[in-house]
């Protein structure tokens, strides 16, 4: 039987329990109180439900992650780097960036970004966990991202794009930016074709783990400000 968590207690059962079937899924019930969300990344956990639904929390096996100095930058991505002038910012527009996450695309109109869960982010990030990354172009936003810090991770929830590219452009950008400030990790969660195109792949459950135990506590300190250049992010290695 699937756990039930109650709403006075944070803790979650050990990831090594999670189902098979469905990939990962790890518990239900409790809520998105701010205290629960840090315990649950803290021990590789997130939640993932339909609006009106109860909450489900997964850890799935294998994890789809990626090391900032794998991100991939293909040959017609650097190009349109290049010749494209935008800027790149975080934190400036949170609210707007989870609300475009949210937003209908183009081969559906449902969200798992629901007004609980933008809630429950926005709460997270006036409280300096969760960050935004904002790429805007002709001072439109146009593409992005959004997660959450913890150490020397970062575990990415959401990116959108307005424009072809944009929410590649984002991510290369920001992937290099955690690459220079050391940072070991991004988590991805789930695997999809648009993140294996950028350099994603999997890892055992357990090997992610070992990257939790790691680098949670790692003494990264920095101010959320790109400092960056074009040429940083289209150069090849």
């Amino acid at each position: 039987m699937l756990p039930w968590l109650e709403f006075d207690d944070i803790e979650f059962p050990p990831i090594s329990t999670a189902l098979d079937e469905p990939n990962g899924l790890l518990a239900a019930g409790g809520d998105l109180s701010s205290a629960r969300l840090i315990n649950a990344y803290r021990h590789g956990i997130f939640p993932w439900f339909n609006p009106g639904e109860p909450i489900l929390w997964w850890s799935p096996d294998p994890r789809c992650v990626l090391r900032p100095e794998a991100v991939h930058i293909s040959r017609s991505l650097r190009k349109t780097i290049r010749k494209t002038s935008f800027i790149v910012t975080f934190d400036k527009a949170f609210d707007r960036v989870i609300a475009s996450c949210a937003a209908p695309r183009s081969y559906s109109d449902d969200t798992w970004i629901s007004q609980q869960m933008q809630h429950a982010y926005t709460d997270l990030h006036k409280q300096g966990h969760a960050h935004s990354v904002e790429l805007w172009i002709d001072g439109e936003l146009c593409g992005g991202l959004y997660g959450i810090a913890m150490g020397a991770l970062f575990f990415g929830e959401s990116m959108f794009s307005n424009r072809t590219d944009a929410s590649k452009i984002a991510f290369a950008c920001f992937a290099r930016q955690l690459q220079k400030w050391g940072y070991a990790l991004i988590d991805c969660q789930i695997e999809n074709d648009h993140l294996t195109s950028m350099g994603a792949s999997t890892i055992p459950r357990t090997e992610f783990a070992q990257y939790l135990h790691q680098h949670l506590t790692s003494p990264v300190e920095h101010d959320w400000d790109f400092d960056i250049e074009k040429d940083d992010v289209v150069r090849t290695e």
